[in-house]
C-alpha cells in the first residue's frame, strides 16, 4: 500500500477511534449518573417519613448525590483532557507525517528533474560535437556548457550524498584552519564564470580565519550564493559581503521577492520549498539551506535570513574568530 493511502486510513481510524471513545466517555458518564439516581431512589424509598431523624437521613441521601455527581464530573474531566491531549499528540504526528510524505514526494519530482535536466544538456551538446564539425570557438563553448552541465549534477549528487549521511549521523567535521577570505573569493569568481550574464558583487575583508571543514564550508558558501541566483531577478546584482569583527560575518543580499516572516525558519528544513511545487518556477530540491543549517551548526556558527531593502532576503552567517597564539 503506498505511503499517502496508509496515511489516509490511519487518519480515518483516528478519527473514527476518537469519536468512539468521546462517545464512550458520554455514555459512561449518563450510565454511572443514571444509576446513582436509581441508588438515590431506593435509599429515599427505604426512608420512613415519620422517623426522627427523616430530614438528617433525606440530606445524607443528597450529599451522597451531589458526591458521586461531582465524582463522575471530576473523572470524567480527567480522562476527557488525557484524551484530548493524546488526541492532539497524535494529530500532530499524523500531520507532520502528511507533511513529510508530500515534501518527499515533491522532492523526488524536483531532483529528477534537477537530474535530467543536465544530463540531457550534456548529451546533446556532446552528440552535437561528434555529428557536426564547428570551430575551435564553438566547440569550446559546448564544452564549457557541458562542463558546468557536470559540475551541477555534481552539486546536486553532493547535497543529496550530505544530507543522507548527515541524518545517518555519519557525517564527520574536520576541524581545520581554513581561509574564508580566499573560499569566499574562490567560489563567487567560479560562479561568475558559471553565470557570466549575472552580475556576482564581491566585497571580502582579507583574513578572515575560522577553523572547520573546508569542503563543506566551500558548500556552504555555494549553496547560498545558488539560492540568491535562483531567486532574484537575472538584471540584479548579487553581494557577497565578508567582515571581521567580535564574529567572522558572511553575508549574502539578493533583490528577489523576498522571504514572509512566518517562513523564515521553515526555509531551513528539509525538502521545505516555499509556494506550491507544481506551480514553482525556481528549480531546487529543498536541501541547500537545510544542509546550510547543519554546517553552520556543526562549526558552531549561526545562521538566519532578514529582509532586504527595497526587497529580497539578506542571509547571514556568524562563524567565531580564531585565536591565533
Amino acid at each position: 500500500m503506498p505511503v499517502r493511502k496508509k496515511l489516509a486510513f490511519i487518519t480515518i481510524v483516528y478519527w473514527f477511534l476518537l469519536f468512539y471513545i468521546l462517545a464512550a466517555l458520554v455514555w459512561w458518564f449518563i450510565a454511572l449518573n443514571r444509576q446513582t439516581n436509581e441508588m438515590v431512589e431506593l435509599q429515599m424509598s427505604q426512608i420512613n417519613a415519620n422517623d426522627i431523624a427523616y430530614a438528617k437521613k433525606v440530606e445524607q441521601v443528597e450529599e451522597y448525590k451531589e458526591r458521586k455527581k461531582a465524582q463522575y464530573i471530576g473523572e470524567g474531566s480527567i480522562f476527557l483532557l488525557l484524551i484530548g491531549v493524546g488526541a492532539i499528540f497524535v494529530y500532530r504526528a499524523i500531520k507532520k507525517q502528511w507533511q513529510l510524505s508530500e515534501q518527499q514526494q515533491n522532492f523526488m519530482m524536483a531532483v529528477t528533474h534537477e537530474l535530467k535536466t543536465p544530463i540531457a544538456i550534456a548529451k546533446l551538446n556532446l552528440e552535437t560535437l561528434r555529428k557536426r564539425k564547428l570551430d575551435d570557438g564553438k566547440q569550446q563553448e559546448l564544452l564549457q556548457a557541458t562542463l558546468d552541465e557536470t559540475e551541477r549534477l555534481n552539486a546536486l549528487t553532493s547535497n543529496i550524498l550530505l544530507a543522507s549521511k548527515m541524518d545517518g549521523g555519519e557525517q564527520e567535521f574536520f576541524t581545520t584552519p581554513i581561509d574564508f577570505s580566499r573560499v569566499v573569493d574562490e567560489v563567487a569568481q567560479q560562479f561568475k564564470k558559471r553565470y557570466s550574464n549575472r552580475i556576482i558583487e564581491t566585497q571580502i575583508a582579507p583574513e578572515c580565519d575560522i577553523k572547520g571543514d573546508a569542503l563543506l564550508i566551500r558548500l556552504l558558501v555555494s549553496n547560498l550564493l545558488d539560492n540568491a541566483l535562483k531567486y532574484a531577478p537575472a538584471t540584479e546584482p548579487i553581494l557577497l559581503t565578508l567582515s571581521a569583527d567580535s564574529y567572522i560575518t558572511f553575508k549574502v543580499f539578493d533583490q528577489g521577492p523576498g522571504i514572509p516572516e512566518n517562513e523564515k525558519e521553515k526555509i531551513f528544513e528539509k525538502f521545505y520549498r516555499m509556494g506550491n511545487e507544481s506551480t514553482r518556477g525556481t528549480k531546487g530540491t529543498g536541501l541547500g539551506l537545510y544542509l546550510c543549517r547543519h554546517i553552520v551548526k556543526g562549526h558552531r556558527g549561526k545562521i538566519w535570513v532578514e529582509a532586504n531593502s527595497p526587497q529580497g532576503s539578506i542571509f547571514h552567517v556568524q562563524f567565531p574568530i580564531v585565536k591565533h597564539h
